[in-house]
C-alpha cells in the first residue's frame, strides 16, 4: 500500500460516531477518520514495514496516519532525534502510549527514554517516559531487575505530579515493575510505602492503588507460583 491508498482505505472506514466516543475517553486529536485500532493492525499488516512511508505519515499529523506510522516504521532506523521529534507532537494520551506501544519501547533507546522523559515536564513528554517503564516491565522478559529498580526513585520523584495523565502512568509503571517478580513486588510495595507518606493527593492516590494491587493474593499468588514457591 502507498500513501494514497492507505488514506482512501481511511476514509473508507471512516465512522463519525466513533469520534464522538473517543472524544469521552479524553481521546481529541485535531484531524481524525474514527478508524479503530483492530482495523489500523490490519492496515499496517498490508503495508508492511516501510520507513519513507511512516515518516510521510506522521508528516501527516491525522490520528489515525500517526499510530500507523508507529506501527510500520523499521525499528533498526529509528533514532533518538526522531524520538525526540515525536514526543514532542504527543498533544493527547492515545498517540503517546500507542507511539510507546507500537514502536518506542522496542528500540535500543527505549530504557534511556524512559529515565529522561519521566525528568521533564512537559505533561506528554513525561507520560511517555513512565508509560516506556510499564510497557517495558511487561515486554521485556530478559532484562535483569536492576534495570528495573533504576526506575523506582524516579517513580517515587514523579508521585507527586497532580495531572491526571501523569500520575496515572506513574501508577501504571509502578503496578507493572511490582508484578514483574518477587523481587521486584517487595522493592515496588516498599517505595509505594514511601510514598504514601508524601504529603500530596497525588501520591497517596498513587500509592494507594498500588499497594492494593501488589499485595492482593491474586497477585501474590501468581508470582509465587511463577517462581515455584
Amino acid at each position: 500500500m502507498n500513501y494514497d491508498d492507505i488514506i482512501q482505505k481511511l476514509r473508507t472506514l471512516s465512522n463519525s460516531k466513533a469520534i464522538e466516543g473517543m472524544a469521552r475517553f479524553g481521546i481529541t486529536p485535531q484531524k481524525t477518520f474514527g478508524v479503530s485500532i483492530p482495523n489500523l493492525r490490519r492496515i499496517a499488516q498490508v503495508a508492511g514495514r516501510n520507513r519513507n512511508l511512516a515518516q510521510k505519515l506522521w508528516a501527516s499529523d491525522i490520528r489515525e496516519t500517526r499510530i500507523l506510522a508507529s506501527m510500520i516504521d523499521e525499528l533498526k532506523e529509528v533514532t533518538e532525534k526522531q524520538m525526540e521529534r515525536w514526543v514532542k507532537d504527543f498533544d493527547y494520551w492515545e498517540i503517546c502510549d500507542q507511539c510507546c506501544m507500537n514502536l518506542f519501547e522496542k528500540t535500543r533507546f527505549a530504557y534511556k527514554k524512559a529515565e529522561e522523559w519521566s525528568q521533564r515536564e512537559e505533561e506528554f513528554v513525561k507520560r511517555a517516559g513512565y508509560v516506556l517503564m510499564a510497557r517495558l516491565a511487561v515486554s521485556d522478559k530478559k532484562t535483569e531487575d536492576s534495570q528495573f529498580e533504576k526506575f523506582i526513585p524516579l517513580i517515587k520523584r514523579g508521585s507527586t505530579d497532580h495531572r491526571n495523565l501523569v500520575k496515572k502512568a506513574v501508577n501504571w509503571a509502578l503496578r507493572q515493575i511490582g508484578k514483574r517478580n518477587l523481587n521486584l513486588n517487595k522493592k515496588a510495595i516498599k517505595v509505594a510505602e514511601e510514598i504514601q507518606k508524601i504529603d500530596s493527593k497525588a501520591a497517596k492516590w498513587i500509592s494507594s492503588d498500588a499497594i492494593r494491587e501488589l499485595k492482593s493474593m491474586p497477585v501474590q499468588e501468581r508470582l509465587r507460583k511463577k517462581e515455584g514457591k
